[in-house]
């Protein structure tokens, strides 16, 4: 197991730099130019080159490209050319909030997919199952942002239940968490659905019945414990696309995560920002499917690695 995570982590390696490369050259291509963006429309040609010159603009991309990655194994993810803070605070506060709503997304997204997968798989092809079945193709056909506008709409302008955004007490998780949610617990039902169909007809189910357990023990003491590795692999996934999703429903809640500092980084052409949000999501990418791989192991003895 260790040698498996040591290749792993290497092997991870030469993925964030092409990350952080691919960035700094997107960043290049975009129109605009963050100095003139930075001084504004009263600046004259002379100003802009001169603070291009300053940030370091004007020299080819290998040479930033060998700059930055020199500062970052000092662990200095440079400062922002908007406000001059420090890159690494800036994303310490964001990532906390980020975390908070994608913990909250993903306790939903385990507590109603596999509860909603499992019941649908034991009453195949009942109203329970059709049921679930539709209002999990309706949950995968729609976009977070757009969910969360209805959400803001019904349940804060309308009923005046919850708070419409920003980051605060409890119920300003509620209608964010929810709205990233669901998506990614839609799929989880199908999968576990899938996955516990192929289960529910093995000879220990039928054993576990026949000494009178109860349902719920047998689908997810027995039959889920077999299943479950399809759905810790989607799983794994599906927090990667809760990470990107968060991008359009923090900006729809005005919560202020990493993927709301990113749209507003790239808005004001703060290469240095974006390139510091990037590389962390990238680097949580590459920690989650880790950590699939090693939950594989522990979930099923077969998994074995050398």
């Amino acid at each position: 197991m260790t040698r498996f995570l040591v290749r792993r982590a290497a092997a991870a390696i030469p993925i964030m730099l092409g990350v952080v490369f691919i960035v700094m050259g997107t960043m290049d291509v975009i129109p605009g130019d963050p100095a003139a963006m930075m001084l504004g429309q009263g600046a004259t040609q002379d100003m802009v080159t001169r603070l291009r010159a300053e940030l370091g603009l004007d020299r080819p991309l290998a040479v930033r490209y060998v700059e930055y990655l020199g500062r970052l194994l000092r662990g200095d993810l440079g400062h922002s050319i908007v406000d001059g803070r420090p890159v690494s605070e800036e994303i310490r506060q964001a990532w906390t909030a980020t975390l908070e709503l994608g913990a909250a997304a993903l306790v939903l997204t385990v507590v109603v997919g596999v509860t909603a997968g499992a019941f649908a798989a034991h009453w195949r092809d009942s109203v329970f199952d059709g049921a679930s079945r539709v209002l999990a193709l309706v949950g995968l056909s729609m976009p977070v942002f757009w969910t969360g506008i209805v959400f803001i709409l019904v349940f804060s302008l309308e009923l005046r239940w919850l708070p419409s955004g920003g980051r605060g007490a409890w119920p300003h998780l509620v209608l964010p968490a929810v709205t990233l949610a669901i998506p990614s617990a839609a799929t989880i039902a199908r999968v576990t659905r899938s996955a516990m169909l192929g289960v529910l007809h093995e000879d220990y189910v039928r054993t576990a019945y026949a000494k009178g357990a109860h349902d719920a023990a047998v689908l997810f003491r027995h039959a889920l414990r077999n299943a479950i590795i399809p759905v810790v692999t989607v799983l794994g996934l599906q927090l990667g696309q809760l990470l990107g999703g968060a991008i359009l429903t923090e900006t729809v809640f005005s919560w202020p995560g990493v993927g709301r500092l990113l749209v507003q980084a790239i808005s004001s052409r703060d290469y240095i920002l974006v390139e510091g949000g990037v590389l962390l999501l990238a680097a949580t990418f590459v920690v989650t499917n880790l950590a699939v791989d090693v939950a594989y192991a522990y979930l099923d003895p077969r998994v074995v690695y050398r």
